[in-house]
């Protein structure tokens, strides 16, 4: 049994000042957690494939102290709106730049885990107006390995046909280098989500990625790399499911204004899973250009 003390989403938020709601971004009805200073500048949290607004719950604080910061739920994803149809990269970016456009904001830093890091890569190749400085999180979609996208999906798939207990666990345990730090609170978190009546035609839907030819039409190519010019830190983990850190650190040489950051002993939710560390680097680079390795 571990020892590890119990921890909710309450929890990380009970000293926290920060509100929960929907804004209507376009065609999407879009759910956010907000904290911050509407004075200050704006940064959007974007979370990963299946994910919701409460991977970042433990980084609200520290960077509400600095920012405007919203959290969101992607659509097909948490309590956002669930299209009817496969979600490629083009959709996510239409309600991140739909979300710019509600809160009236030209442009937003931006921090991407995931799905959230290759959405915010894309964003910031094709709308670089519309970016400052932006975090590549253990970023998807520079790599197709088939293995992983098979675990990644078998495990996502198996949840939203039964979510039950153990199998949104497993999925939840995927994302951590140490499976302890997913606690019940977590778990039951998710479980809402994926209980809902539509979740299963939702997962169907952001699981489109995971298919090969679909995913290959949407990846980001090394020249895409090249063509980001704001600077941009990609924070890679030594114990990252999807990729080695070889990757983050090709990622970064090839992003003109790029620079590494790698955390030690962490899976593919850094920004959870050893929150002191992610927030220092974090708040260095966005507010100072520093932290990393240049490239």
């Amino acid at each position: 049994m571990s020892t590890r003390p119990y921890t909710s989403v309450w929890n990380d938020l009970n000293q926290v000042e920060f509100s929960q709601g929907f804004l209507q971004a376009g065609q999407y009805r879009t759910r956010y957690l907000h904290a911050g200073d509407e004075s200050k500048p704006l940064l959007l949290f974007l979370h990963g494939i299946t994910g919701h607004a409460e991977a970042y719950v433990r980084n609200l604080q520290a960077h509400a102290e600095h920012f405007n910061v919203y959290a969101i739920d992607f659509i097909g994803h948490g309590y956002s709106s669930k299209p009817d149809h496969p979600l490629e990269i083009p959709h996510y970016i239409d309600q991140v730049t739909a979300v710019l456009d509600t809160l009236g904001a030209d442009s937003a830093h931006f921090s991407g885990e995931s799905l959230g890091g290759w959405v915010t890569a894309r964003l910031a190749q094709t709308h670089p107006h519309r970016v400052q400085r932006i975090v590549l999180n253990t970023m998807g979609g520079t790599m197709a390995n088939p293995k992983v996208m098979e675990r990644l999906y078998t495990l996502s798939m198996e949840a939203a046909k039964d979510p039950s207990w153990d199998r949104v666990k497993a999925r939840l345990e995927w994302l951590m280098a140490d499976p302890t730090m997913v606690t019940d609170d977590l778990i039951r978190t998710r479980q809402a989500i994926f209980e809902q009546p539509d979740w299963l035609k939702a997962a169907e839907s952001n699981m489109a990625l995971q298919d090969l030819e679909t995913r290959k039409r949407n990846m980001i190519s090394d020249d895409d790399l090249r063509a980001i010019e704001t600077e941009a830190l990609v924070v890679w983990t030594t114990k990252d499911p999807s990729g080695p850190v070889d990757e983050g650190r090709r990622i970064a040489d090839l992003i003109p204004n790029g620079r590494l950051a790698v955390m030690e002993e962490c899976g593919h939710w850094p920004q959870y899973e050893d929150t002191p560390t992610f927030n220092k680097l974090h708040l260095d680079f966005l507010l100072n250009g520093h932290g990393g390795e240049t490239s």
